[in-house]
């Protein structure tokens, strides 16, 4: 069984981390936990120490952290994983097997929401996404053998979608396969955000994203900067 390093992103995740890092800790294929923190104000980074993890501290961009935690792992299978997703008992058999089938170099699981507030048929949607643009959300827990990420230069370091910028570095490299088993994250950003709201601003960056926008003004509509001004922007993608 390939030996993997866990990439953890965090920023203020005191709550969800510990259940996470429990879960994690149980694999026995798992050598190592890397948490890249973004700068948290309450007990993340104790927590991460308290549970033997490796703590690196970042500026808070998503893909410049799963960048620095790759770069610091050791495992044959780098694996990223969000904080308050859980991963199977069973995952480091199941990602050995999914690796070992002909010429797939990374996958990520199905993912399931365990908590009330997003729209059923996320697995169907996990699917679909994978099927139809060789793509994988960011919460799947998606894993990359260590080699093949250095080959493709690293995480990409972009604030947004750095998933989707990384899925479609891997392709050059062999296959992007989906694992058979599910991971359980949560629904809080739909239960803050609202759930139709959630939804259609997420569907709304993945559209601008295949039109050609940038992650770095993708950013910042999705965390609601200068909208009005990339609104306009956007409408010459259209033309």
């Amino acid at each position: 069984m390939p030996a993997l390093s866990v990439i953890i992103p965090t920023l203020n995740e005191a709550s969800e981390l510990p259940e996470t890092l429990k879960r994690a800790r149980a694999i026995p294929e798992v050598l190592e936990i890397i948490v890249v923190d973004a700068g948290s104000t309450d007990d993340t980074r104790t927590i991460a120490r308290e549970h033997n993890c490796i703590v690196i501290e970042s500026e808070p961009s998503r893909g410049k952290q799963l960048r620095l935690g790759a770069q610091r792992a050791s495992g044959e299978v780098v694996l990223f994983l969000h904080a308050d997703t859980w991963l199977p008992e069973n995952a480091g058999v199941v990602i050995a097997e999914t690796l070992a089938r002909p010429l797939v170099v990374a996958g990520g699981f199905y993912k399931r929401f365990r908590d009330g507030g997003a729209l059923p048929g996320s697995r169907l949607r996990c699917w679909l996404l994978w099927a139809l643009t060789n793509r994988l959300f960011g919460d799947q827990a998606i894993f990359v053998k260590r080699d093949v990420l250095e080959q493709c230069g690293g995480v990409p370091d972009v604030p947004l979608m750095e998933e989707f910028e990384l899925c479609k570095k891997l392709c050059a490299h062999g296959r992007i396969a989906l694992a058979p088993a599910t991971v359980l994250t949560s629904a809080r950003k739909f239960r803050d955000h609202g759930t139709l709201k959630t939804y259609w601003l997420m569907t709304r960056c993945i559209i601008r994203y295949a039109l050609g926008a940038s992650p770095q003004r993708l950013a910042e509509i999705y965390y609601g900067k200068n909208t009005d001004e990339h609104d306009i922007q956007d409408e010459k993608l259209l033309s």
